[in-house]
């Protein structure tokens, strides 16, 4: 097992997947770190499709993807997630207008996060995906016109080690004391 700051630096986008299946008690594992994530007043409107059909996963390819940048690398996924959110529930409704923030969107986000997580846990390979045509999705899949569509994570065996490791920004480029880029007097990694 890894330590939590080990999931961490493994974690990739994967985009080249070996042609093992997700077993379903990984995928039930998956899932599980996404039913435990917090969500505004505990309102758990996420809701998910496993799909492993090769078949609908070509057919999301080659009818439910965006122009321009078509992932095509998605065909080789054996499991991609669809992540919804069941907006007729009243805490979406009136915490929205309320305030202007979508909660279910950043409470989706939390728990496909912790599927990713989890997922690099247990030795597979996510990338999430946003670039696609909800509207062609939900027929696809038969999602009701009342749940939101808004993110799809590949899952599985990455076929390759990552090519690179991405740069990330300094801490001190996104970390500021009290006021907007005010800075801390930092030393990391010394």
């Amino acid at each position: 097992m890894m330590t939590f700051d080990q999931i961490l630096e493994n974690r990739h986008s994967t985009r080249s997947f070996d042609s093992r299946p997700v077993t379903q008690e990984h995928l039930i594992a998956i899932c599980e770190a996404a039913r435990v994530a917090p969500s505004a007043c505990n309102s758990q409107t996420w809701r998910f499709v496993a799909v492993t059909d090769k078949r609908l996963i070509q057919k999301i390819c080659d009818t439910a993807m965006r122009p321009v940048i078509p992932n095509r690398w998605l065909r080789e996924a054996p499991l991609v997630i669809v992540g919804c959110s069941q907006l007729d529930l009243i805490a979406n409704r009136i915490g929205t207008r309320v305030t202007g923030i979508e909660y279910y969107q950043i409470d989706l986000g939390i728990a496909m996060e912790h599927m990713v997580l989890k997922a690099t846990d247990l030795g597979l390979g996510t990338c999430w995906i946003g670039w696609f045509q909800a509207n062609k999705l939900k027929k696809i899949l038969d999602i009701p016109e009342r749940v939101k569509v808004s993110a799809m994570l590949a899952v599985g065996y990455p076929k390759d080690a990552p090519a690179r490791k991405r740069i990330r920004k300094p801490m001190e480029k996104i970390l500021f004391a009290d006021k907007w880029e005010q800075r801390f007097n930092l030393k990391w990694n010394e």
